[in-house]
């Protein structure tokens, strides 16, 4: 049963961008691993900017400091 765990900030992202992740994930791997679609679990984490680092700084910091 593959389980496949997509991060993104917290930033909008529609239903049906969600709904298209989810089926894009699925039919990856059913294409390219043979997995059954009927036992793929995929879930989406949206997580806020503040709580999302790179390079030792939040994607916060970094906006507002145009990076």
């Amino acid at each position: 049963m593959p389980y496949v765990n997509i991060k993104i900030t917290r930033e909008g992202a529609t239903t049906e961008q969600k709904a298209a992740l989810i089926k894009g994930a699925t039919q990856l791997l059913m294409d390219v691993l043979g997995k059954n679609p009927a036992t793929t679990v995929v879930v989406i984490e949206e997580v806020e900017t503040d709580n999302w680092g790179i390079g030792g700084e939040s994607v916060t910091a970094r906006r507002k400091a145009g990076m």
